[in-house]
């Protein structure tokens, strides 16, 4: 019997903006295949990088001599060879993150800088914990084992990026080779209004046309004038990859991505295909985009074609893997790691390949699921740490703020903040979980504020008090 997505379900969730465990899970296993392919690379030295030599040529490279497989490291590079293609997941990610942005917007207009207050502060604190927290202990491992310590410059440039931007993230590559990612997402991140705008104003279908001719035309010149080529092509070519960590070179697939959120917002598209359908359509699609990564011309889809054709593939499998309860609950409780388990994962797999496993099949094999579960704990470790530095920093501003001021005006609040209080901020209804009073005046409040999918801390004068019988208590 063929299974179809509930479209009521869909409604209902898309009026609450509700996270999706599919969604979830799929982040998460993004994550960990991006892990599985910069494990593989490095342990087999690079040996296989998709070139623009023909499909069977690309195939003779991947598929090992049969004398090979006498030894462990000739079945392993047999069996990790999926994991060379991990890279692909990269693309998903954009595909997901133009999803997710769309699917949290509840309304046509919304306040721009409201939200890029909301969605940097969600990418950035993260990114600030991890690169504070991880060099110290980079350094401790460097100078006890003699190998690579990031250059301070480097950790300066990470702990107050974005000041020192650029599309390309070179001054974050020493520290992590990954997080040239980062400026990439940030930037959509930034344009992602000026879209969201464009979508109500010519409509899903025209915005993906205009994207595709921006995208297509903008890799044409990447590859043909520019003298570029994919970030996950080893070429001796004038620019190598810089030309295609531009955002123009991943438009269109951000912006289907927008699209296919709108459409389910109203329950209908592309998540509402039979399971059947969307295993059809996505194998065929992945299929002519893997062909297409192996020619030179084929450059200008295989991006768009790869991710797509591979979300609606794991799509299908993540919902049947999350139907049942427990499964649920553990790819939502997975899926919040998904972001900072990417900022690790380099650390990780760099360390223990060259640390410990150096070269040795057996403790490659081993080492594998440890580095996929110690990522995954440090992981959390760092969202934990993340509010508390949050708070640190922002008590430490306050404090300075305070006894810096020319005429410190102190003004008496509206109201007194109790736990419990119900209070509007950015828009969005909070629960006031803790109050803390700033030095000795007794007049400036920070309160700790809460809603089903965040803590934060904010001062007093940023929150509007929503339930009057609240001012009874003062």
């Amino acid at each position: 019997m063929t299974r179809r997505f509930s479209r009521s379900s869909a409604l209902k969730r898309s009026a609450t903006v509700q996270r999706l465990a599919w969604l979830d899970g799929l982040r998460m296993f993004a994550a960990v295949m991006i892990l599985l392919y910069h494990a593989q690379l490095l342990f087999t030295q690079y040996r296989y990088t998709p070139q623009p030599t023909g499909l069977f040529h690309n195939l003779q490279q991947l598929i090992p001599e049969v004398n090979s497989l006498t030894t462990l490291s000739g079945w392993i590079h047999l069996l990790g060879t999926p994991a060379l293609f991990g890279f692909q997941f990269v693309d998903v990610f954009v595909l997901l993150s133009g999803f997710s942005l769309m699917l949290a917007t509840r309304q046509r207009s919304f306040d721009w800088l409201a939200f890029w207050q909301k969605r940097l502060s969600r990418l950035l604190w993260p990114f600030w914990t991890v690169a504070l927290l991880a060099y110290p202990i980079l350094w401790v491992v460097g100078a006890a084992t003699q190998s690579y310590i990031p250059p301070t410059w480097n950790l300066f440039a990470a702990s107050t990026f974005p000041l020192l931007f650029d599309y390309h993230g070179s001054l974050l590559l020493p520290i992590s080779g990954p997080w040239w990612f980062i400026p990439l997402i940030l930037s959509f991140t930034l344009c992602f209004p000026v879209l969201h705008r464009l979508m109500y104003r010519w409509g899903g279908r025209n915005l993906v046309v205009i994207s595709l001719v921006v995208t297509l035309g903008y890799r044409a010149l990447a590859t043909y004038v520019f003298g570029g080529q994919p970030t996950y092509t080893m070429l001796d070519t004038a620019h190598g990859p810089l030309p295609f960590y531009v955002l123009l070179a991943k438009l269109s697939t951000f912006v289907i991505g927008m699209v296919a959120a709108q459409a389910y917002k109203h329950g209908r598209g592309v998540l509402f295909w039979s399971q059947a359908k969307a295993l059809q359509v996505g194998t065929l699609l992945y299929g002519v985009g893997f062909i297409c990564q192996f020619y030179k011309l084929g450059w200008l889809v295989c991006d768009l074609l790869v991710p797509l054709g591979l979300t609606l593939v794991c799509m299908v499998v993540c919902r049947w893997l999350t139907t049942a309860r427990w499964s649920h609950h553990l790819a939502l409780s997975l899926g919040k790691y998904s972001y900072s388990f990417f900022l690790i994962h380099n650390f990780v797999v760099d360390r223990t390949l060259g640390l410990v496993v150096q070269g040795d099949g057996v403790r490659y094999a081993i080492a594998l699921p440890l580095m996929i579960l110690g990522t995954l704990i440090l992981a959390a470790i760092a969202d934990a740490v993340t509010p508390l530095l949050q708070r640190a920093l922002r008590l430490l501003w306050q404090d300075i703020d305070y006894l810096l001021a020319r005429k410190p005006a102190v003004a008496i609040p509206s109201w007194v903040p109790s736990v419990g209080d119900t209070v509007r901020y950015l828009d969005q209804q909070w629960t006031v979980q803790a109050v803390e009073v700033l030095l000795d005046d007794g007049n400036y409040y920070l309160c700790k504020i809460a809603n089903d999918q965040q803590t934060r801390w904010v001062s007093q004068e940023q929150l509007q008090l929503m339930a009057p019988t609240v001012m009874a208590r003062r």
